[in-house]
């Protein structure tokens, strides 16, 4: 049964910093490219970051460049996203999803995790 589940959300004050993971189970996660999105309140999901099957290709949307750092570790099937000065508008619901095709389309993931809140305030 494939799963991913993620962890490490929570409440942050802006400036702070919180290192999301996503485990993988039930399939082999190092021929899937992984991506990391996120729902605010109101709002459509958005991609957020994404790294090739290898891990040597990475994106970032450009709200979260040089602040996203996005990883991942095929041996023990987890994937990172280590995000730093945090802003309120980062606040939503952060999803890790897998898939073969990728890429910066949602319809090129198969598998999502259930998500994990991330608020931003002070």
């Amino acid at each position: 049964q494939v799963q991913l589940v993620e962890s490490g959300g929570g409440l942050v004050q802006p400036g702070g910093s919180l290192r999301l993971s996503c485990a993988a189970s039930g399939f082999t996660s190092s021929t899937y490219n992984m991506g990391w999105f996120r729902q605010a309140p109101g709002k459509d999901r958005e991609l957020v970051s994404i790294i090739n099957w290898s891990g040597r290709s990475t994106y970032y949307t450009d709200s979260v460049k040089g602040r996203f750092t996005i990883s991942r570790d095929n041996v023990k099937n987890m994937g990172y996203l280590q995000m730093n000065s945090l802003k309120p508008e980062d606040t939503a619901v952060y999803y890790c999803a897998v898939g073969r095709t990728g890429g910066i389309m949602q319809s090129g993931y198969d598998y999502w995790g259930q998500g994990t809140q991330v608020t931003v305030s002070s």
